[in-house]
């Protein structure tokens, strides 16, 4: 098999990059929603992706998006609604089927252009709910981040955590 004779720290690379270019990772690491070791679980987080792939034969996407979504909400308690999630698994699924049959080279020049051109920094600004009205009563309190990244433009919605509930961080694209 070609995979066997291919370079393993390759792969890893490619994991590193993809996730390193998420923004929602991103700015799950800048504001601290993996407490203080967030970005020591930003680098654990390549391993354990990478080790997935390794350990487990024929991966779908959906599986892939269902591991890296437990992991976000696991270990910084963040849910992804933002759409990206299907397109970071994809991406990863992508490079390892290339890894898998020995498209080194490919895979090499795609691991590359991602790491010579990342994404501009995506930095998080909070804004007041419109819908609240400045009110300050018992119902759930929104606030919204507008993140602006070099090619788009996404916005957050942090919800805090209720009384009865985990806390938990909700990232969801504003229509």
């Amino acid at each position: 098999m070609a995979a066997s004779r291919a370079p393993r720290e390759l792969f890893t690379n490619g994991v590193r990059a993809v996730l390193s270019t998420w923004p929602v990772l991103q700015i799950a690491v800048d504001n601290g929603f993996g407490g203080v070791y967030g970005q020591q679980k930003a680098d654990w987080l390549v391993d354990v992706v990478q080790q997935y792939f390794h350990d487990n034969a024929d991966l779908q996407q959906c599986e892939v998006e269902d591991f890296i979504a437990e992991l976000m909400d696991q270990e910084f308690d963040t849910v992804v609604d933002d759409g990206s999630l299907p397109q970071v698994s994809l991406r990863l699924v992508q490079m390892f089927s290339q890894w898998q049959q020995g498209a080194l080279q490919p895979l090499q020049r795609t691991i590359s252009a991602m790491t010579q051109h990342p994404r501009a920094k995506v930095t998080a600004h909070a804004q007041s709910d419109p819908e609240s009205g400045g009110e300050d009563d018992d119902k759930e309190d929104t606030q919204a981040m507008e993140c602006e990244a070099s090619t788009s433009s996404v916005s957050i919605t942090k919800t805090p955590p209720r009384e009865d509930e985990d806390g938990w961080t909700v990232v969801t694209r504003r229509k």
